[in-house]
């Protein structure tokens, strides 16, 4: 873990070095001067001599610049560093998140990834500023103030370290409890964003059912728990400060009423006034020095679970990976199924079982299949988004793990089931497909997708606002985008997930009649759940409970498959609920 958070300092690692030199700097300019102010108290005020106090003045203003300057660049670098880091930690774990594998993200939740960047990130930031100036300038002043102090007098420094000791075994004892809580409560920190994220992204459904009181409960039960684990910590937490100030307390006490009698007995010679004004100023010293490192543990406490989630983001490899020489070029779009099994999970049921199917290039092949079916589980195979259990997948010819990822990934056009559109313009959202797409380029993905007669009827046309997530158009609009999208990619596999679902079967007609003339090389999958979608292609397949049903023409289903037949009677007589019907094999 540590090593993997290190790595991400890089950029700063000068500035994270010069911090402690600086706040070391300022330490010892800080302890030079209760050994100069018992100089100007015993050679100077007792003995009269007002050069040697103005000589002696003047050092401690020096000291007390030029440590007010390290203090000063100390501050400085710190927050830079420490502000730098936190950058490299998002930006690392956003680009690691990038290469994830649809198995890797199924680890983790949104919400839990938006916490992770956001809270456990600023955790870690504020404990790596504290120990790159506390956790430097603590210590040192603690034992640079024990040093200069046993150079006093050892009797009386001796106080100190049973003091020390002390505090050092409240602080193991309190620590290990703190700890528990904090782990406890960032784990529902992730609870919480994923209620303020479900309830923001389907605000309307949420308004449509009047649920609001219900969601605001939900968010207070949430948020609740994390107040009360916090509470919990911090009631522990709250030790900290009586017996640490109990602790000074006494030893000021002590320091005060030893020191005294020794100035006593010895008649202001072997311990003198300057000796115990020396003494109480390293006392305050050393413990608040002691306060500093609790605070620190503190931290550092609260940040340790931050780390080990961020870290274990870091450390995420992708399941899907490159071989050693892979495949730069797709053939073609030919597809070949070989026994193929899936699984989601190592320890789950197969979702797909024993798929074998071959695929010419340029066929249209549609597929069908009641909810649950495993219809999208089926073609996500094809880009690799999953990696098949046992089997094999190929396209032109050569398996899907052979080629590189993005080779694969750019010759597969896949319109997905929910369909998402990006805050910008249309054109900004099609280019997606095509970066380099130029503007006849839209135009005719769009004439092909039937999508260019709504966007001429825009006042901005192409240039006109998408807000994020498409909330600015309908159903049908947004689908026929996508696919637009999808087209600019000229892809060899096109792949249409129930997309043309909330489109008018007259408008779904034109968008097929499109792909049989202007992309005739492209091999296309349509997966629907209306009969009129896929009764003109190639072949149909039918799937039933992730096992092959049928696979056939359209004509020869009709006549064998059960499934097909019903499907088609119940939506060619005006019932066209096919889960309600499909549900019964």
């Amino acid at each position: 873990m540590l090593k993997t958070l290190y790595r991400e300092t890089k950029g700063f690692r000068l500035i994270s070095l010069l911090t402690p030199i600086c706040m070391v700097g300022e330490v010892i300019m800080e302890m030079i001067i209760p050994k100069l102010m018992a100089s100007i108290i015993d050679d100077g005020v007792y003995a009269g001599n007002m050069a040697h106090i103005y000589r002696i003045g003047g050092y401690m203003v020096i000291a007390a610049v030029v440590g007010l300057v390290f203090g000063v660049l100390g501050g400085v670098f710190g927050s830079r560093a420490s502000t730098g880091y936190a950058r490299n930690l998002r930006r690392a774990m956003y680009r690691n998140i990038q290469t994830f594998s649809f198995a890797n993200i199924d680890k983790y939740s949104t919400a839990g990834l938006v916490t992770r960047m956001t809270t456990d990130v600023t955790n870690i930031q504020n404990a790596y500023q504290m120990m790159l100036r506390m956790f430097v300038r603590a210590p040192t002043s603690m034992l640079v103030a024990m040093f200069m102090a046993f150079t006093i007098n050892a009797r009386l420094a001796s106080i100190y370290l049973v003091a020390v000791v002390f505090l050092a075994v409240c602080l193991g004892l309190l620590i290990p409890r703190v700890t528990r809580y904090f782990q406890q409560a960032f784990r529902k920190y992730d609870d919480l964003n994923e209620s303020v994220q479900e309830n923001v992204s389907a605000i309307r459904v949420v308004k449509a059912y009047v649920r609001e009181d219900y969601e605001s409960q939900k968010f207070s039960k949430a948020s609740g728990t994390v107040r009360d684990l916090l509470l919990r910590a911090e009631k522990i937490i709250n030790w900290n400060a009586p017996i640490m100030q109990g602790t000074v307390y006494t030893c000021i006490l002590l320091i005060s009423w030893l020191g005294a009698r020794m100035i006593v007995a010895s008649g202001n010679t072997t311990f003198t006034t300057g000796n115990l004004m020396s003494m109480l100023t390293y006392c305050m010293n050393i413990l608040t020095s002691l306060m500093m490192v609790s605070m620190i543990f503190v931290m550092v406490t609260m940040s340790s679970a931050s780390m080990h989630r961020v870290a274990e983001v870091l450390d995420e490899k992708s399941s899907l990976t490159n071989g050693p020489d892979p495949v730069m070029q797709v053939p073609n779009g030919a597809v070949r199924f070989e026994h193929v099994h899936f699984r989601y999970k190592a320890d789950g049921a197969d979702v797909l079982s024993d798929i074998d199917l071959n695929i010419r290039s340029g066929e249209t092949v549609g597929i069908i299949g009641g909810t649950g079916s495993a219809k999208s589980s089926l073609v996500q195979l094809l880009p690799r988004l999953y990696d098949v259990t046992q089997g094999t997948v190929s396209v032109g010819g050569i398996d899907v793990r052979d080629y590189d990822l993005e080779t694969l990934r750019n010759a597969v056009a896949m319109v997905l089931q929910k369909n998402e559109l990006f805050s910008g313009t249309i054109a900004e959202n099609l280019r997606w497909g095509n970066k380099d797409a130029t503007d006849e380029d839209l135009r005719e993905a769009c004439r092909q997708a039937c999508a260019d007669e709504f966007i001429e009827r825009m006042p901005d046309g192409y240039d006109t606002h998408i807000e994020q997530g498409g909330t600015n158009v309908s159903g049908g609009q947004k689908q026929r985008l996508c696919i637009a999208r999808a087209l600019l990619k000229k892809p060899k596999i096109l792949i249409l997930d129930d997309s043309t679902s909330a489109v008018d079967t007259a408008t779904d007609a034109k968008i097929r009649a499109a792909f049989a003339e202007k992309i005739p090389g492209t091999t296309v999958f349509i997966i629907a759940q209306r009969i009129s979608s896929v009764e003109h292609a190639d072949h149909v397949l039918v799937l039933d409970n992730g096992k092959i049903s049928g696979y056939g023409t359209p004509a020869d289903l009709l006549e064998n498959n059960p499934i097909y037949q019903e499907v088609y009677n119940s939506q060619t007589q005006g019932s066209g609920d096919f889960d309600e019907k499909g549900g019964e094999h």
